[in-house]
C-alpha cells in the first residue's frame, strides 16, 4: 500500500511526522496532492490537549493543492487542476445546510465535547498537514485557483481570511461604523481588513506587539491601542468620546479580552466572538448592563464551501486585500515539528507558517 508523510496527533504535547497510507478515493471524493498548507492557532489548542481529537489523526485544515485523483461521480473538475478547499467542508444536503447554516454541517458531541460544526479536516477526519488530503463532497468544496494567483496568495482563504471576514460580516459592520478588534494575530488582522472592506470608517486595533501593530495599520486600522501601556477599555472610550463602538470583535479567545470587548460596546452594539475558548466564560454584570443593554453577542465558525472560497479569491485577485505578508516563516513538511515548536511558542515574530511537502 502506498504511503505518505503526515503530521499526526499522538497525545497532548506531541504531534509528530510519520507515515500513513494514502487514502482511497470514494465516488464523491477528490484526492489532493498538497502543495502548500499551514499551521492554525486551533492546531495549537489540539497540540496542548485543549481541544480533543482522536489519537492518530492527521492535523491541519488549510489546504492548497492539485487534484491527484477524482471520485467516479465527481463532475466539473479535472485531475491536475489547482484548487483549495475550505477548512469547513459542508455536504450541501444536511439539515444544517438546508437551513442555510453550512458551517454547522456535522455538529455533534464527541468525548463529551461539542464538535465544531462542519470542521472535519484535522478534527474528525484526516487533515492537510500531509502529502495528500482526501476531500469529501468534492463538488461542494473544491474551488479552482485562478492561474494568476500563487499558493501563498490564497493560503489564508480556507480559514484565516474566511474567519476574520466573517467576524466583521456577522457582527453587522456597516458604512460609517466604529469597530474595535481585540488582538491582531492572523485572524484579528483579517477581521481588521474585513471591517475596512465592509465600510467601517474608524477601526481600533488592540495589540501590544510592534510588528503586529504595524501590520494592523497596513490592514486598515486607524488606531492601535497598546494594552501593555494603557487600559484598552479606557482608551477606546476616550477615542470614541465616551460613545463606545458599534461592533467589537474578539479574536484571541480569552476571558479578559471577551470582557473588554463587551465593556467598549455602545448601547445596542454587537460583540462578534471569533476566539476559540478553552475555559468557561463569565459575563461581567456591569458590562452586560444586567441584561438590559440591547447588546448582541454572536459567535462565528468560518464559512466554507466552494462559493465562499471563490468569493475570497476574488477579493485577493482584486488587490483589495493582500495577505501574503502574514506568511512570516516557511518550512518543508519534513520539518513540521520544528514549525510547530516555533508557532506554539510564538517566537521570532511568527504570524503564519507556510508548509510545503
Amino acid at each position: 500500500m502506498a504511503k505518505m508523510k503526515a503530521a499526526i496527533f499522538i497525545e497532548a504535547g506531541r504531534i509528530v511526522l510519520d507515515e500513513k497510507p494514502i487514502p482511497d478515493v470514494g465516488p464523491l471524493d477528490a484526492l489532493l496532492r498538497i502543495t502548500t498548507t499551514t499551521i492554525c492557532g486551533t492546531d495549537i489548542h489540539i497540540l496542548k490537549g485543549e481541544y480533543p481529537v482522536a489519537r492518530g489523526l492527521t492535523i491541519g485544515h488549510e489546504p492548497v493543492g492539485v487534484i491527484e485523483k477524482l471520485g467516479s461521480s465527481v463532475q466539473g473538475y479535472r485531475e491536475g487542476q489547482r484548487v483549495i478547499a475550505g477548512a469547513i467542508t459542508p455536504s450541501g444536503h444536511s439539515a444544517a445546510c438546508l437551513c442555510g447554516c453550512y458551517s454547522q454541517d456535522g455538529t455533534g458531541t464527541r468525548h463529551g465535547f461539542k464538535a465544531m460544526g462542519g470542521w472535519r479536516f484535522g478534527n474528525t477526519i484526516d487533515g492537510s498537514q500531509a502529502e495528500f488530503l482526501l476531500v469529501p463532497d468534492a463538488m461542494t468544496n473544491l474551488a479552482a485557483v485562478p492561474d494568476a494567483l500563487t499558493d501563498e496568495q490564497v493560503l489564508m482563504c480556507p480559514d484565516i481570511m474566511s474567519t476574520g471576514f466573517s467576524g466583521a460580516e456577522r457582527g453587522g459592520v456597516r458604512v460609517g461604523d466604529t469597530v474595535a478588534i481585540f488582538a491582531q494575530g492572523p485572524i484579528g488582522l483579517c477581521a481588521t481588513a474585513g471591517a475596512r472592506l465592509l465600510g467601517a470608517t474608524t477601526i481600533i486595533a488592540v495589540e501590544s506587539l510592534a510588528a503586529r501593530a504595524d501590520m494592523a495599520r497596513r490592514m486598515g486600522a486607524d488606531h492601535v491601542v497598546d494594552f501593555s501601556r494603557v487600559d484598552p477599555v479606557d482608551e477606546i472610550m476616550r477615542l470614541t468620546d465616551g460613545r463606545g463602538v458599534d461592533v467589537a470583535i474578539e479574536a484571541l479567545g480569552r476571558q479578559e479580552t471577551f470582557a473588554a470587548a463587551l465593556r467598549v460596546l455602545r448601547p445596542g452594539g454587537t460583540l462578534s466572538s471569533l476566539g476559540v475558548y478553552s475555559q468557561d466564560l463569565t459575563i461581567p454584570l456591569s458590562a452586560f448592563a444586567s441584561g438590559l443593554g440591547d447588546h448582541t453577542i454572536i459567535t462565528t465558525l468560518c464559512p466554507g464551501g466552494k462559493e465562499r472560497m471563490r468569493r475570497l479569491m476574488e477579493v485577493v485577485a482584486s488587490g483589495r486585500v493582500d495577505t501574503r505578508s502574514l506568511v512570516t516563516h516557511r518550512y518543508k513538511l519534513d520539518d513540521i515539528e520544528k514549525a510547530y515548536d516555533l508557532f506554539a511558542n510564538q517566537r521570532d515574530g511568527v504570524l503564519k507558517v507556510a508548509i510545503t511537502p
